[in-house]
C-alpha cells in the first residue's frame, strides 16, 4: 500500500523505473547469496578468464579506479591474487565501482548459467510487471549492479523469465544513483521527458535525486519499520497502477 489513498498512480507516467536491492529483490539475497558467491570465486575466475578481452576491460577500469583511491587500498598488482585483494577491499566497503560490478556480473553469469544461482524477486513483482505491460506502460531497471547481472537475475526467477517485461537496463555507466543528471540521462535514453517516469527505490537519497530531475517517486518499504518522510510509501507493487476492481 501507499500513504494517502493507498494507491500510487501519478498522472502521465508511462515508464516505471525500478531499483533492485530492497525494491524488487530481497536485500538478503544480494548480501547472503550473490556477494559471497562472487567473493569466493574472484581469484579462480581471474585465473581462468583473466586474459579474455572483456575481463581485461574490467581490470583496466579497476586499475584506473585504484589510482584515484590514493594509498588507502592494498597496493595494485595485476595478478589474480593482487586484483582479488583489491576486489575484496571494495566489497568490504560496498563500493559502487563500475569495474567491480562488471566483474561480479561475469562471475555470477557462470553461476546462473550453471544452475547454481537463481534470481529472486518479491511475489508482487511478476504480477506488477505483467499488469503494467497490459496497461501499455514500460518498465526498466536502474541498479548499481551491471546490466549483465540485472538481466541474469530477472531471466531466472521462480516466476519465470521476467526480461520479457523489461524495456531498459541502466547501471553505473548512466551515472551515480544519487545524481539527478543520471535520471535525466535515463529518461532521454527511454525517449521520455522525466515526468513520464516513476522511480521506485528503498533509498531516499536516490529518490531525492530522481525527484530533483523531475521524476515521480515512491519509497519501497518491504517490512513494517517506520519509513522516512518525503516520498509516497509503497509496501506492495499491488498498489502501483493497480488493476481496476472487479
Amino acid at each position: 500500500m501507499t500513504k494517502g489513498d493507498g494507491i500510487l498512480a501519478p498522472a502521465g507516467v508511462r515508464v516505471i523505473l525500478l531499483d533492485i536491492e530492497g525494491t524488487t529483490t530481497p536485500v538478503e539475497f544480494v548480501f547472503e547469496t550473490l556477494f559471497p558467491f562472487a567473493r569466493e570465486r574472484v581469484r579462480g575466475f581471474l585465473e581462468d578468464h583473466g586474459g579474455e578481452p572483456e575481463v581485461r576491460a574490467d581490470l583496466a577500469l579497476l586499475r584506473e579506479e585504484h589510482a584515484r583511491e590514493g594509498p588507502e587500498p592494498p597496493p595494485w598488482h595485476e595478478s589474480p591474487a593482487g586484483v582479488t585483494a583489491y576486489v575484496h577491499w571494495l566489497m568490504d566497503r560496498d563500493r559502487k565501482s563500475t569495474g567491480l560490478k562488471s566483474l561480479q556480473g561475469r562471475i555470477w553469469q557462470e553461476g546462473f548459467e550453471g544452475g547454481r544461482l537463481q534470481g529472486q524477486v518479491y511475489p508482487d513483482v511478476a504480477p506488477a510487471l505483467a499488469r503494467w505491460r497490459g496497461q501499455g506502460r514500460r518498465a526498466a531497471i536502474f541498479s548499481s549492479g551491471s546490466v549483465l547481472a540485472q538481466k541474469l537475475l530477472f531471466r531466472s526467477t521462480p516466476a519465470g523469465d521476467l526480461t520479457r517485461y523489461l524495456d531498459g537496463y541502466f547501471d553505473t555507466t548512466a551515472g551515480p544513483k544519487a545524481s539527478p543528471a543520471s535520471y535525466a540521462r535515463i529518461a532521454a535514453a527511454l525517449g521520455e521527458e522525466p515526468p513520464a517516469l516513476l522511480f521506485l527505490s528503498d533509498v531516499v537519497a536516490e529518490l531525492d535525486a530522481a525527484r530533483a530531475a523531475g521524476l515521480a517517486t515512491g519509497l519501497a518499504v518491504r517490512d513494517d519499520a517506520p519509513a522516512p518522510q518525503g516520498h509516497p510509501r509503497v509496501d506492495s507493487f499491488d498498489a502501483v497502477f493497480p488493476a481496476p476492481p472487479r
